[in-house]
């Protein structure tokens, strides 16, 4: 495979990836297969039709599987635990009740994804979802609405952090690349994600909420438990546990910017220990951990009792890794393939402002290969020696950065894990998913864009 060259041009390897999304969606809405083999089936047939050598298409396909259940499957699953403990000890219907009670019910979807943005700051987009996933399904059952109305707000509100603001790593690669002020990208990145995810988070779903109007049934952490819960956790052990792993989370986040600054040697054992601490499948283990003898041997809970509440919270997440697995094998064969590349050159030279370039760039990736952050990143190491060679003052770098990040979300589809996740997550059919979520990150990415250069233009 590192011998190999792509022989075709753009346009033909474009035509193939447009024929597979087609395929896809035929195979899946039209025959009701399930996405997992029908996933699996294009994946291969594109690579044979993007003439990936023959012997390197299993390793490739497996290859591009294992990378996306890698940095998934740990997060997802740690994360369904805590929520399972969270559900069944009767935290989640308290928060929830405390929440409304706060808020009141017309305001709930605001609560829930203000909280989510204070949440996704350290946190990656599918560890931070899963572990608020409990408090939105009981919010969702306290109130009878929607589904949408209380879970896209929150999402919505996770993805705009994960693209948008540092310490994640596609907006930290990207300010790398471009040599923008990461302390400016970090400061305009917040001040811009309110409005971003007010407008394309909020008030999207309240409106995908009224036309899409399906309620909870059986959520992801199983039916509701219609037995008393005895003894209940109070509100502030709930939110203590929920807060454990974005502390854990923050202390890795304090260590880079000391490491950064000289104050902190990064080859010291305390370092690397305390680090450690701070990544997030760690982080939610200990959360897990804790939240087991906190919500569980604490309040009476123990034994084979115990260890079959945690273990049934495994079963329902099963498809939903498999699935964004193979979304993520489907995007990493077109990403293998060349398409990216061959992309990349064709556009190198548009004639357009270098922000509106690099927007555009980052957007073409995007639904070329699916994943935001390869998209970012290929799309700042793309436009780079322009920005390098052009004259621009910090804001307008820092401007460019988030145009950047802001095409790479642009109507995240079949070919991105995350689409996966969020529509197996919340229950939802591929159709439905495409006319929620797929419009989500088109508005979130529009918006984004006019807030950026809103920036240029002023600086």
């Amino acid at each position: 495979m590192d011998t190999w060259t792509q022989t075709l041009s753009a346009g033909p390897l474009l035509g193939i990836a447009v024929v597979a999304i087609a395929l896809l969606l035929i195979l899946i809405i039209r025959f009701h297969l399930h996405a997992f083999p029908t996933l699996v089936l294009v994946s291969l047939l594109t690579a044979f039709a993007t003439g990936i050598p023959a012997g390197a298409i299993v390793d490739t396909m497996t290859g591009s599987f294992a990378k996306t259940l890698g940095s998934v499957a740990l997060l997802v699953g740690f994360g369904a635990m805590l929520g399972k403990l969270v559900e069944h000890s009767g935290g989640a219907k308290v928060l929830a009740e405390k929440m409304v009670s706060l808020f009141g019910e017309a305001r709930a979807p605001l609560a829930l994804g203000i909280a989510s943005l204070i949440m996704g700051f350290p946190i990656f987009f599918d560890a931070g979802l899963v572990v608020m996933l409990p408090i939105i399904f009981a919010v969702a059952r306290r109130l009878g609405g929607p589904v949408l109305l209380y879970a896209l707000p929150a999402a919505a509100a996770f993805s705009v952090m994960h693209v948008f603001v540092p310490p994640h790593p596609g907006p930290v690669t990207a300010t790398e690349l471009y040599d923008a002020n990461l302390g400016l990208v970090l400061l305009v990145g917040i001040i811009i994600a309110f409005p971003m995810w007010y407008l394309s988070g909020y008030l999207w779903g309240l409106f995908a909420a009224r036309r899409f109007d399906f309620r909870l049934r059986v959520s992801l952490f199983g039916g509701e438990d219609d037995d008393d819960v005895r003894n209940p956790p109070s509100v502030g052990t709930v939110i203590a546990l929920l807060l454990l792993p974005l502390a854990l989370i923050f202390l890795n986040t304090g260590l880079d910017f000391a490491r950064a600054a000289g104050v902190a040697d990064s080859e010291a054992t305390w370092f690397q220990f305390l680090s450690s601490l701070g990544e997030t499948p760690i982080a939610l283990l200990i959360s897990v951990l804790v939240a087991t003898y906190v919500l569980g041997s604490r309040r009476g809970e123990g034994g084979s009792a115990l260890e079959k509440i945690v273990d049934s919270s495994l079963g329902p997440i099963c498809s939903v890794i498999l699935i964004t697995g193979a979304g993520g094998m489907f995007g990493g064969v077109l990403q293998a393939s060349g398409i990216g590349d061959a992309l990349s050159d064709s556009m190198s030279d548009l004639g357009l402002p270098v922000i509106a370039a690099a927007y555009v760039v980052a957007v073409v990736m995007r639904l070329a290969q699916g994943s935001a952050t390869v998209a970012l990143v290929t799309a700042a190491g793309l436009m780079a020696p322009a920005v390098a060679n052009g004259d621009f003052s910090a804001m307008q770098v820092v401007a460019i950065t988030l145009a950047t990040a802001a095409g790479s979300v642009f109507a995240g589809h079949v070919n991105d894990s995350g689409f996966w996740l969020v529509g197996r997550l919340l229950g939802m059919d591929v159709k439905t998913t495409l006319m929620t979520w797929t419009v989500q990150q088109a508005l979130e990415s529009l918006v984004g864009f006019v807030l950026a250069c809103v920036v240029y233009l002023i600086f």
